[in-house]
């Protein structure tokens, strides 16, 4: 631990108090991940906390329990636009199937047409399969 990183007032970073990993107050300070395991959400509010870890590279906000809303539920249009959302991530831009698994990102279609497609034809082909998809 760095002394730099226990800042129980927020002096040295910027007004926001600052404690090292695992020695934040746990009565009311969660993160956003700590929240959502228990059905909460921060609701708008501003972080009043963060922790410092991996040597001061890495910061998490830290918000009030008591201020936090409970997490939206899913309803069944937001359920439909998720399951679009992940039929176009599936789906491959030049043949058109759709897989089991998102498309790599790296590659930008499924791993059949990649196959045996050298570096310069399979930008060509993407440039064109964007060009004709509507937007």
């Amino acid at each position: 631990m760095r002394a730099i990183d226990l800042d129980p007032t927020g002096e040295h970073h910027g007004g926001l108090p600052t404690y090292p990993w695992r020695w934040a107050p746990t009565e009311d300070l969660m993160t956003r991940r700590q929240l959502r395991a228990v059905g909460l959400r921060p609701g708008g509010q501003e972080p009043c906390a963060q922790v410092v870890c991996r040597g001061g590279l890495r910061f998490g906000y830290l918000y009030r329990r008591s201020l936090a809303l409970p997490v939206r539920p899913m309803t069944p249009a937001r359920w439909r636009a998720h399951q679009r959302m992940m039929l176009a991530r599936r789906t491959c831009a030049l043949c058109g199937t759709v897989g089991e698994h998102c498309v790599p990102t790296s590659l930008g279609c499924c791993l059949e047409c990649a196959d045996g497609l050298a570096l310069a034809e399979l930008e060509q082909l993407l440039a064109l399969a964007r060009a004709a998809v509507p937007a």
